[in-house]
């Protein structure tokens, strides 16, 4: 597989700081879907140059611009829609028909799954066998499990913005794992004093990146081109412990669910300050952007409840209950927005909830132990990791 690259002009333009003033239009390398580049048309009024390699964004406004309804990439467009559920107690993966709301088929994968991840050209889903020590390839376009990859302690994976390298959270190792995207060879290690790395996200420039540290309560900012930690703080609450991390769709503001502390702690990831704590229920674990780019859908995974937090203004304003309960995790949005993805960690099943209205659509069975689902395909020009951030 190719990874897509910019083009030299297109770089060179970004560089020189003239994108979109002169009113011409310039172009983005993103994966196509026999392998070779496609050329992308991006907005006027572009961003200043970020990660070298890294294709700029579409709308320096909104990080998620390309993630609009039903804008599937070329790569993924005739990929059937399914949910696919790694099962950590089973060491399988469910597929789930979105339209059915029925498990079709049950993949049988190492140890610990714990999460299913697009990769950067998103012509793979890995699925993150922490205990077993390895990465299974599921192919998207068949829904059939592919290679096993031996990787060390794969708790999460990411990838950074410009697909030279995926980023393997090694929570019980202590490292930041960086490999080659595409073969998985190790190329750097860089070690961790905090304990539990589990989530991330990147800056809008793709520059730095900010990592939870779930069993000691702290914050990690990251150097992605140099991959080196230049930041570490402690979160300002006893207990603390971090989930998962998002950054605002105008790229000022990052969120960071923290299940103890029962809120979302808000950041401003440039300065790396202290943040300050956005109570939203019980056990805050989960963080997903709507397709319009204006809410955020906070899973509590301790009540049962999900929370709406409108992003312009940075309000809670909709707490959606589900019906008996449950243990909602982490998930997805389907690829029309219409529909919020969640396994229930504690209760081998997950929910179907309606983005319009908050009801539970349907609770679906799986395995023992659900976690880091993925809904697949979804919008988007390339995958930074995890169960689906897409720019």
């Amino acid at each position: 597989m190719h990874r897509a690259v910019l083009f030299a002009a297109a770089a060179a333009l970004l560089a020189s700081g003239c994108g979109g003033d002169s009113g011409t239009e310039a172009a983005d390398r993103v994966p196509h879907k026999d392998g070779q580049q496609q050329q992308q048309p991006r907005q006027r009024g572009a961003a200043p140059a970020g990660l070298p390699g890294m294709p700029p964004l579409l709308d320096p406004h909104d990080l998620y611009a390309a993630d609009r309804p039903n804008k599937l990439s070329p790569v993924v467009k005739d990929f059937p829609s399914r949910v696919y559920v790694p099962n950590t107690e089973s060491d399988t993966v469910s597929v789930i028909d979105p339209k059915t709301y029925k498990v079709i088929e049950t993949i049988p994968v190492g140890n610990q799954p714990q999460h299913v991840v697009p990769s950067w050209d998103m012509k793979t889903l890995w699925v993150n066998n922490d205990r077993g020590h390895t990465l299974t390839a599921i192919d998207p376009a068949t829904g059939k499990k592919g290679r096993t990859v031996d990787v060390h302690d794969p708790y999460n994976l990411y990838f950074t913005p410009d697909g030279k390298y995926a980023v393997v959270m090694a929570s019980m190792d202590r490292e930041l794992v960086f490999r080659d995207a595409q073969t998985m060879k190790r190329k750097k290690t860089e070690p961790v004093s905090c304990k539990g790395v589990n989530h991330a996200d990147f800056s809008p420039d793709g520059k730095y990146f900010i990592v939870s540290c779930e069993f000691s309560g702290e914050l990690l900012k990251v150097d992605t081109a140099k991959m080196k930690v230049i930041g570490q703080q402690k979160l300002p609450f006893e207990g603390a412990m971090p989930q998962d991390v998002k950054i605002s769709s105008d790229g000022k503001t990052w969120y960071i669910a923290d299940m103890m502390a029962d809120g979302v702690w808000v950041l401003d990831g440039d300065r790396f300050t202290e943040p300050w704590l956005m109570p939203t229920g019980k056990g805050a674990h989960g963080l997903y952007v709507s397709r319009d780019s204006k809410s955020m859908y906070i899973s509590n995974r301790g009540e049962g409840s999900i929370s709406v937090l409108d992003l312009p203004s940075r309000k809670l304003v909709k707490k959606w209950e589900l019906p008996e309960g449950g243990s909602p995790d982490m998930g997805g949005v389907s690829a029309d927005g219409n529909v919020l993805w969640l396994s229930g960690r504690y209760d081998s099943e997950v929910y179907a909830i309606d983005t319009r209205d908050g009801h539970q659509i349907a609770k679906i069975r799986v395995g023992a132990g659900p976690h880091g689902l993925a809904v697949y395909p979804q919008p988007g020009r390339y995958s930074l990791g995890h169960t689906g951030i897409f720019r």
